[in-house]
């Protein structure tokens, strides 16, 4: 057994250069030969061929994208209206007030220019020229022994009447004017308008519901086609020409005042209350109109501009569709034949209100006849979409 276990060990010590000459270096790792492709087993060889033949044959084939409803960015063929160099904002150099394209605008702007600008243009005159008469008339000079006149009757009498009779001329038209803005026609559109610092978002409760969130382009996304700067933005409010549009102006923290200069439309957005006011762009009349925050809100009050934009009401109805919401009148015309005994009168009632409501053409099924609206028309060319405040 000894001999045994000497003849092993003399055995081991003889094998000991080779092993050592076998090991690799220190800090090195041993080279691995790849086992030839006989060696894989059948299933893998044979997926490995079956993938190289593949990708070496097949023809790509695009994936689809799928864009939410509110992604911001107008359906392929919806494109946005550029704004109008002499209208919907301010003008370079300009000092009157901005043309007026609603019919109470056109009112209150002719309220402005020819009653109160010649009233007030008077009053100032007469009263300058009394100032002149009185300097040059009652100087001490021309004076030496003052006046002891305590009163004049005539004078007196004149100075009271004419203010209320000038309070008279103003005041017919004014209440006209109020009555017409706060007694709305029926509304076509109902659209939800909160303030956010520092942002806009608008809720469409007649078209599904929907809403958008509108912050200010950043300076290097905007267009030209986009807006004027600081007034462009992501998201416009959308509405059909010719329609009665109801604002429900509220806020979601502060106060701000939601204000259209071009439609005559300002109304605070106060939180937990709702204020309505309207406005009506002709039919003629479709582009884009600009408008800020009127109400100092906070740092960046300045950067939450407002863009409305009026459009025919074929295009409005299609580009409800592309936000995924649905127009007024589409439960019943898709379901004619529901349980419900409202359903028929729904659609009977859509259909006989086609040649009077201004959102007839966007009913559900009506041929898009608006030549603006088409499969093949240009991607919008506004940056609608991106959701960002640039400023902050």
């Amino acid at each position: 057994m000894k001999s045994l276990k000497l003849t092993l060990m003399g055995l081991m010590l003889a094998a000991a250069p080779a092993m050592l000459a076998a090991q690799p270096a220190p800090g090195t790792m041993p080279a691995l030969t790849p086992a030839p492709e006989s060696a894989l087993p059948a299933t893998a060889a044979s997926n490995a061929a079956a993938g190289t033949a593949v990708a070496s044959s097949a023809t790509p084939v695009e994936t689809p994208v799928v864009t939410p409803p509110n992604a911001g960015a107008a359906a392929p063929g919806i494109s946005h209206y550029a704004p109008d160099p002499e209208v919907g904002h301010p003008l370079d150099k300009a000092y009157k007030i901005q043309p007026q394209v609603t019919e109470i605008g056109q009112d209150a702007l002719w309220m402005h220019n020819v009653v109160l600008m010649p009233i007030i243009t008077i009053i100032s005159l007469f009263v300058l020229a009394l100032l002149l008469w009185v300097v040059v008339r009652f100087r001490a000079k021309a004076n030496p022994v003052p006046s002891r006149t305590a009163h004049n009757t005539t004078i007196e009498i004149i100075w009271t009447l004419a203010p209320v009779l000038l309070l008279l001329v103003i005041a017919v038209p004014s209440i006209k004017l109020l009555a017409k803005q706060y007694s709305p026609p029926k509304a076509d559109l109902t659209v939800k308008v909160i303030g956010n610092q520092w942002y806009w978002t608008y809720q469409y409760p007649d078209n599904g519901d929907f809403e958008l969130v509108s912050n200010m382009l950043a300076e290097d996304k905007r267009k030209p086609a986009d807006g004027p700067r600081l007034l462009a933005v992501d998201e416009r409010m959308v509405v059909p020409a010719g329609a009665v549009v109801k604002l429900i102006v509220t806020s979601n923290d502060v106060i701000h005042s939601f204000a259209v200069p071009a439609f005559w439309t300002k109304m605070d957005a106060v939180p937990g209350r709702l204020n309505e006011t309207w406005f009506k762009v002709p039919a003629d009349k479709p582009g884009v109109y600009y408008g800020q925050c009127s109400e100092l809100c906070g740092a960046r009050h300045a950067y939450m501009p407002i863009a409305v934009e009026a459009v025919p009401p074929a295009r409005f109805a299609a580009w409800v569709a592309s936000k995924g919401g649905t127009m007024p009148g589409a439960a019943g015309a898709a379901n004619p034949d529901a349980t419900s005994p409202a359903s028929p009168a729904v659609a009977a009632t859509g259909a006989a209100a086609a040649p009077e409501s201004p959102l007839a053409l966007g009913a559900p099924g009506a041929p898009v006849s608006d030549p603006t609206v088409n499969a093949t028309a240009a991607p919008p060319t506004s940056g609608q979409g991106a959701n960002q405040n640039s400023g902050q």
